[in-house]
């Protein structure tokens, strides 16, 4: 069971989060040429649609929001259990492209292992960059974002909650911990 230890950011916060990585994404590939975003589902998605709003805002050109469903390539699950890439899922090509892979919290770097194994099934994309609303650490892969809307160190008996509109009805970055009985 997980008790609030703390609000870490509330909407405000989270928008110029966001608005601060878009300009970051832009100074950093010297504009949007030939890129994408992909949200990793669940959160990643509306983050990513979010990003893309800024990104067209700022510049005036509209970016593809792609959303990846990394189920069949997760560590976590046996292999025989899942099925291979879900027909549903919104496909594109990543052939040449600048994909910026979209998620909200970047702990063991165990999704996004599995996310670029899903982006390299679609084609060989030019880059791919990470943009996360929260690094909490405690890395299990040499992976790191080269985006990053707020570190927060946490213990192993903590936990992050991004909670978004779209699918929480709210929007809050929370600590949490586990509470013991």
């Amino acid at each position: 069971m997980w008790k609030i230890k703390t609000v870490l950011m509330d909407e405000k916060a989270m928008g110029r989060a966001i608005r601060r990585i878009a300009h970051e994404i832009i100074e950093r590939n010297k504009g949007l040429d030939n890129m994408l975003l992909v949200g990793i589902h669940t959160r990643g998605v509306p983050l990513a649609k979010r990003l893309a709003a800024e990104l067209a805002a700022i510049e005036g050109v509209p970016v593809p929001v792609y959303d990846l469903d990394i189920s069949a390539y997760r560590d976590d699950h046996r292999k025989d259990s899942i099925n291979t890439v879900s027909s549903g899922q919104n496909r594109f090509d990543a052939d040449g492209r600048t994909i910026i892979l979209v998620d909200d919290v970047l702990f063991t770097g165990r999704t996004v292992r599995s996310a670029l194994n899903a982006i390299m099934e679609l084609g060989r994309p030019r880059f791919i960059e990470l943009a996360v609303l929260v690094d909490r650490g405690h890395r299990e892969l040499p992976i790191r974002a080269d985006y990053v809307g707020k570190n927060v160190p946490t213990s192993r008996h903590e936990d992050i909650s991004v909670q978004l509109s779209e699918v929480d009805g709210c929007n809050q970055v929370v600590l949490r911990e586990e509470v013991r009985s």
